[in-house]
């Protein structure tokens, strides 16, 4: 006899609500509770958009406008019209506001460590946390072109050689590989596209080109926590839009029987076997399309 799927559901969401404080009337003691300290943090974090803050929390309009009240009767925030459109509003710490942001961003971090220094294997904790992040928060993942030499591009692509080299049978070298050039990444040639789950990166896909009318498709990584939500698919799909804008006709491919998953992506979503078309040392299966 197994456990009721739907009241494991409902203790782990009771653990969360009472371990966080989302209860509490003075979330983190700081006196006042969770929801307008969540507005408070969007907008320190850099989200300035009214709307979009309120969006991005799911609040609807009467809370998200009480909410900003609040703050601006504390004189934490202010909020003035957006320099490019007088009907939306746009909201910003003041001084005060900043220290505050800070004393939560220190308790937060405070508790978070707590967490992880209760459990006995916290790397297990982590893992199930991104599993369970990743699939509540999976209408806010969001798909950001990025410098490939910046810090989550390269997270991204150390991951993606990391489990290569643990799933061919002889490991994975970079240098061995066909790396494509950083120039090769960005627009006009190419894109480098990061998939930013609130504000950590969880898959990749590079658009690599050379300014002409045929480019390839290298890098599709997604996190572990991220699998089976449709991740690579997206990501695939807006590298293919990308190409359409840079007027890019035709797109290959190389990849690995190792990984079966990725061929069966390619082959649902358009994609031909073709013969080889260059000398990686590694790709043992190479695909076509046609934009």
């Amino acid at each position: 006899m197994s456990l009721d799927p739907i009241a494991r559901v409902r203790r782990f969401n009771r653990a969360v609500t009472s371990e966080v404080g989302a209860l509490d009337t003075s979330f983190l003691g700081r006196g006042r509770p969770l929801g307008t300290a969540r507005v408070l943090n969007a907008i320190g974090h850099g989200q300035s958009d009214v709307a979009a803050i309120r969006e991005y929390l799911g609040l609807d309009s009467g809370l998200m406008s009480r909410l900003l009240r609040g703050l601006e009767d504390e004189g934490l925030i202010e909020t003035v019209p957006h320099p490019a459109d007088a009907r939306r509003r746009v909201a910003r710490l003041t001084r005060a506001g900043r220290s505050e942001f800070r004393a939560y961003e220190a308790l937060s971090n405070a508790q978070a460590g707590d967490f992880l220094a209760r459990h006995s294997h916290p790397e297990e904790l982590l893992r199930a946390m991104d599993l369970v992040a990743s699939a509540l928060g999976r209408g806010r993942i969001v798909l950001e072109e990025m410098d490939p030499s910046g810090g989550d591009a390269k997270y991204c692509l150390g991951e993606y050689y990391a489990e290569l080299a643990r799933r061919f049978e002889n490991g994975f070298d970079v240098s061995l590989s066909r790396d494509p050039e950083a120039a090769d990444m960005i627009r006009p040639r190419g894109a480098f596209l990061v998939a930013m789950s609130d504000g950590l990166p969880i898959g990749c896909v590079v658009l690599k080109g050379t300014g002409g009318e045929i480019a390839e498709i290298k890098r599709l990584w997604i996190a572990p926590s991220a699998r089976g939500l449709g991740l690579a698919r997206r990501l695939m799909n807006a590298a293919e839009d990308i190409a359409r804008e840079l007027c890019i006709k035709i797109l290959r491919l190389d990849t690995n029987s190792a990984l079966p998953e990725a061929q069966q992506l390619y082959r649902s979503s358009g994609w031909n076997e073709i013969e080889r078309f260059n000398d990686d040392p590694y790709p043992d299966t190479f695909f076509e399309k046609q934009l």
